[in-house]
């Protein structure tokens, strides 16, 4: 269990809303257990007064009370369950989104070299599936089998107020009992088999994905209908496992509901013998074993809950695993201060991949504040590793890198699903519209949007698929430039950008910069805004 104690922590940072939540939960169960009672206790009272007034002998009932109780009980019920189902999938949403933040925070620290250990259906898996796994964990799982604890309490109770300690003793031995196989019994026969199909659903979730980002190399390779029967055998086996698991889940189910009514019958047949002696009345006999079978209802999701509490341990296990990568990642040398004047020190730089060779060994660097560095180099030279590590995305194998804090345009553009204006405010979320609009005009785009209908909230598209390749680079390049940080550091800055148009706008943006520190990397020259001067990679 200990793999869910960061994730239920997190969770546990929102108590008010989870004690609210589980007070509506709790409200809804007790009103569907009084709605029962009551009604059971009311016909069985107005029965045996039909009786008594067809045998001619004097009998009263109240109507009023508990008809009122029962049609207050009906109306709490449905009122209090459509506020739980309200207000806890809004707390559950919310949990989500808070485990998401946290785990993409993790993850996005995450160097580029550990992030290759995984690939794209892998991390995906990680924010969607493994996460929606641990919104079993309030709403399904905690929530329920505190409540469940609690009300099977309250009956035993009761059970004692209305018969007495002995039969209230029993009582409880065997709803302990039923509660025991509904959770934890469930959970030790199904925690291997929905560990082991978490595991092979996540490894059939990237092969799916994995065949259809390379279904056209498949099908020149002729291996389509080979690949493809292998994933149906893969889905098979799934399924296999997940037919295992629901049938066990279903016999522990069985098995709760089986003990449930057998308390029913317990209370029936004991408060028999409470009845002859005139202890309690013949309502009152029937209003307790209701109340139990009322109690089906409670436990019956518990089961599932718990049968599915291996398949989030398992994703669980996985987070932990890749956040414990994001925590751990290695220094790599010694981390000294920054001399005065110096916007970035590099001493005894190497930089490798694994399975490789290094890209670079014994790479010294000293830039001035304020000064203009470019870096040339052909493709694979290693410009954009030693832009990460500059940026501190890349643990280098060896020596250290200092420098302060900056902003970084990498070699690949980034547009989020979301208007220009969300765009550009990742770069300074304080920026008014004024400060856009003058941004865009050293990227020679102010024109371009002012002509749109809805200029600064124009939507982008998904990665900015409305906009030409240039476009989409400068847009990039503009939020970077809203940044006020010190330092800052260009990939390729007009990757896509015309030469007339990285003619108007580099003395603009050198202007802009004015005072900051920037390294530019470059294939060639002409690539390059203005600087003082220009290492060469691979010379």
């Amino acid at each position: 269990m200990f793999e869910l104690k960061p994730w239920l922590k997190l969770i546990g940072a929102r108590p008010t809303r989870l004690f609210i939540g589980a007070l509506l939960m709790l409200a809804a169960l007790l009103s569907g257990l009084g709605l029962l009672a009551l009604s059971g206790w009311f016909i069985t009272e107005t029965a045996l007064v039909g009786i008594l007034l067809a045998a001619s002998l004097p009998a009263t009932v109240n109507l009023y009370v508990p008809g009122g109780g029962i049609r207050f009980f009906a109306v709490s019920r449905t009122v209090s369950r459509y506020l739980e189902r309200l207000y806890n999938h809004d707390t559950v949403l919310r949990l989500l989104t808070d485990i998401r933040v946290a785990l993409f925070r993790k993850l996005s620290s995450v160097g580029r070299g550990q992030r290759r250990e995984l690939t794209g259906a892998q991390w995906l898996s990680r924010l969607t599936s493994d996460v929606d796994a641990l919104d079993t964990l309030y709403l399904r799982l905690i929530a329920p089998a505190a409540l469940a604890a609690l009300v099977t309490l309250l009956v035993v109770v009761l059970a004692s107020v209305l018969f007495n300690i002995r039969i209230a003793a029993g009582i409880g031995l065997i709803l302990v009992a039923a509660f025991g196989i509904a959770t934890l019994a469930t959970y030790t026969r199904t925690v291997k088999i929905s560990s082991r199909q978490s595991d092979q659903q996540e490894s059939l979730r990237t092969a799916v994905v994995e065949h259809l980002e390379g279904f056209a190399e498949l099908t020149a390779a002729g291996r389509t209908g080979k690949h493809g029967a292998w994933l149906m055998r893969q889905a098979h086996q799934s399924s296999s496992e997940q037919v295992k698991a629901d049938s066990r889940i279903g016999w522990h189910q069985a098995g709760s509901n089986l003990l449930i009514n057998l308390s029913a019958v317990f209370a029936l047949w004991a408060g028999f013998g409470l009845f002859r002696s005139g202890e309690v009345s013949g309502p009152v006999l029937v209003l307790l074993p209701i109340v139990l079978l009322g109690l089906a209802e409670v436990y019956s999701m518990l089961p599932e809950a718990f049968g599915k509490l291996g398949a989030t341990q398992a994703s669980a296990a996985r987070l932990n695993r890749d956040c414990r990568q994001a925590d751990s990642v290695p220094a790599a040398g010694e981390v000294i201060a920054l001399p005065v004047n110096t916007a970035l020190l590099v001493k005894n730089l190497a930089v490798k991949y694994p399975d490789h060779a290094p890209l670079f060994t014994h790479f010294d660097l000293q830039i001035q504040a304020g000064e203009r560095v470019g870096i040339l180099g052909h493709s694979g030279s290693g410009k954009s590793s030693l832009g990460d590590v500059f940026a501190g995305l890349l643990t280098p194998s060896n020596g250290f890198c200092s420098s302060l804090p900056c902003a970084y345009l990498t070699q690949k553009t980034v547009l989020f699903e979301d208007t220009l204006r969300a765009n550009l405010l990742l770069g300074d979320p304080e920026a008014s519209d004024a400060q856009l609009w003058r941004v865009l005009e050293l990227v020679d785009l102010a024109d371009r949007f002012q002509t749109e209908r809805d200029q600064l909230d124009t939507w982008l598209g998904s990665s900015g698929s409305r906009l030409s390749g240039g476009e989409a680079r400068r847009v990039a390049l503009a939020r970077v430039l809203l940044s006020s940080e010190p330092l800052v550091i260009l990939d390729e800055p007009f990757t896509g950008v015309d030469a007339a148009t990285r003619e108007r706008i580099t003395p603009l943006i050198d202007a802009w910069l004015e005072g900051r520190t920037v390294i530019s990397l470059a294939h060639g020259p002409d690539a390059l805004p203005g600087t003082d001067r220009v290492l060469y990679l691979g010379v």
